[in-house]
């Protein structure tokens, strides 16, 4: 049987999810009967909740040819967004042609660029497919020409300009290569696929070898470790041992497990041959990067560079008054075991212990990718404190450098002005503006990192709702300088009970509140913003004096607005430096890093100090 390994690549909501689901009915990977999700590869909680992929992940569907002639088709399905590069970055060493997904309205969008340029410096000749052709402000000729210039200005080659193009709806099943087509089925990108991408031209003969690129746990048989077979073949129970990056000996057994895709399932096979996408168990050391191999092999293949992290947040045992009522994993071991084995199937993420070994450095890619894994732990039953989020500087030729991204707006006009006025306060430099049709504008800013944490919120805000904001990883440049933060002091509870509301009633007047009646509170807690620029003590517990002389007119029924009730991204988002995020499986809580006011006064005057 032939095969082909391809991986789809596309920005965050250009389709690509559901392209493969369309892939899978037209193979007949499905019973006609067989009832299945939409979206069934965002297989997590947290992708089928946020409609994005997270994870990268392999299937295998067979195609048969109006000739009869049948083609194992392997797809990797990728994340979309910058935060979750480093799962780009791993699977692309597993396949030999790439479709890149582009939305036929919004075009080629600044993730799109970074997947794209990965791909393309390893060489992979793309399949460029416009998809939701039935869009009503589609625009397939212009989004094509936009996919041209940036493979030009990607360094592409002049085989990789030389690309197949196919016009599609992924929801509705079918492609071709004339932008008006409105019917038919996805035959002509089957075809491109076998046609276009070449077949794994890999060593049959030589020694068994195999780079881990995912890494899973499976409750039965251990770790389950997912690549491609580079050359040879493996056979169950063959002799095999894992080596680092420098060719070093870390393991040695057997491969107990092989299992092939079909469809959604692992199945398990005999024998694995060069070029298949295959998951193994047997080995309880080696990880993502190493090589596994015949015992004769010695030398290791190289892995792909993964690109450095540029966000750090401390995670902290929760040592809040309220620790440990809801969550049944609050000790600094149990949360050192479960971010040392993210750090072992995730290479974007770096974990350092700190001195006291209660807290942990956590780096990462960007804002998104941490808070999905703090979400992710929450549900296990994990508390946690979690600081602000703060850059990753670094030494170069011209002193301290710092993280800088590309960010990529489109707005409505009126709001044009709110938002570059907004981006030149946090020290970007506008780099292109222009019309994007339908009364919007497309406004491309180089900006530091740092000036971005806790802009998004504001950004929705200023354009009610309405703005779109991208954003990646560009360079390390000069330090920018003193950016300034959060302009509002908070409401801080001076005092440990439950908020009232003829309290906090009264409080209404000083800001926004986040906490309403009965809550339980404690001192140091944040309960609001303050309408002005200093941090205020407030009691937001006190109940009205009842007396025993009844008044001439009843009281008037308290009714209180709304609190703002915040996600766990908006709360790491907002907190400033001398703050924490509370984070317990039911709830997410604001506070004071020092609960105690005196030690606050403290800690503030040794800052000033310094």
């Amino acid at each position: 049987m032939n095969l082909r390994n391809v991986a789809i690549i596309a920005h965050v909501d250009h389709g690509k999810t559901t392209l493969v689901d369309q892939l899978f009915r037209q193979s007949g990977t499905f019973r006609d009967n067989q009832r299945i999700e939409e979206r069934a590869m965002d297989s997590n909680d947290l992708e089928k909740e946020r409609g994005i992929t997270i994870l990268a992940k392999p299937t295998s569907i067979v195609w048969k040819s109006p000739a009869g002639e049948e083609t194992r088709i392997n797809i990797v399905d990728t994340p979309g967004h910058a935060d979750f590069g480093g799962e780009v970055e791993r699977i692309l060493s597993m396949v030999d042609g790439v479709i890149l997904l582009v939305d036929a309205a919004e075009g080629a969008m600044p993730q799109t660029k970074f997947v794209t340029g990965k791909a393309l410096a390893l060489g992979l000749r793309p399949i460029v497919v416009v998809n939701k052709i039935d869009r009503s402000d589609a625009r397939a000729q212009e989004v094509l020409d936009e996919v041209f210039d940036l493979f030009v200005s990607l360094d592409a080659n002049e085989d990789q300009l030389d690309f197949p193009v196919l016009f599609a709806s992924g929801r509705n099943g079918y492609a071709g290569d004339n932008p008006d087509i409105r019917e038919g089925t996805l035959q002509p990108l089957f075809e491109q696929i076998v046609g276009h991408v070449p077949p794994p031209s890999l060593d049959q003969e030589a020694p068994f070898t195999f780079l881990v690129t995912l890494l899973d746990r499976d409750n039965f048989v251990g770790r389950i470790l997912t690549g491609r077979v580079q050359s040879g073949v493996v056979k169950v129970n063959q002799p095999i041992h894992a080596l680092d990056m420098d060719g070093n000996v870390i393991e040695t057994g057997r491969a107990s497990k092989l299992m092939s895709f079909r469809g959604l399932e692992r199945v398990p096979v005999d024998e694995a041959r060069a070029g298949d996408i295959i998951s193994m168990a047997g080995l309880e050391v080696a990880t993502v990067a190493n090589t596994i191999a015949d015992t004769t092999v010695s030398e290791p293949i190289q892995a792909q560079p993964i690109d450095p992290p540029t966000l750090s947040m401390r995670f902290a045992v929760n040592d809040s008054p309220m620790a440990g009522r809801e969550g049944s994993k609050v000790t600094s071991r149990l949360i050192r075991d479960r971010l040392f084995r993210e750090a072992e199937s995730n290479v974007a993420v770096k974990i350092t212990e700190s001195e006291d070994k209660d807290s942990f450095e956590v780096a990462g890619r960007g804002e998104l990718q941490l808070g999905v894994l703090i979400e992710t732990m929450r549900r296990e039953g994990f508390e946690l404190g979690i600081s602000r989020p703060r850059v990753l500087f670094r030494d170069g030729e011209n002193g301290r450098e710092e993280p800088y991204e590309t960010v990529v707006i489109d707005v409505d006009d009126e709001h044009s002005g709110t938002v570059v006025e907004k981006m030149n306060l946090r020290k970007a430099e506008m780099t292109d503006m222009r019309p994007s049709g339908g009364g919007k504008t497309r406004i491309t800013f180089s900006a530091p990192s740092r000036g971005l944490i806790g802009y998004h919120g504001e950004f929705l805000s200023d354009t009610r709702g309405t703005g779109i904001m991208n954003r990646l990883f560009e360079k390390y440049g000069p330090y920018k300088g003193q950016i300034e933060g959060r302009k509002n002091g908070v409401l801080i509870s001076n005092g440990t009970g439950e908020a009232n509301a003829y309290s906090l009633n009264s409080l209404e007047e000083r800001g926004i509140l986040f906490v309403g009646h009965g809550e339980a509170l404690y001192e140091g807690m944040i309960i609001g913003e303050n309408a002005k620029t200093d941090d205020l003590e407030v009691n937001p517990m006190k109940a009205k004096q009842l007396t025993n002389i009844r008044s001439s007119g009843k009281d008037d029924a308290i009714r209180l607005t709304p609190p703002k009730k915040m996600t766990l991204e908006q709360a790491i988002a907002y907190i400033d430096d001398d703050e924490l995020v509370e984070v317990t499986p039911k709830t997410i809580r604001l506070r004071k890093r020092h609960l105690d006011p005196h030690e606050r006064k403290r800690a503030s005057r040794a800052k000033n100090a310094a």
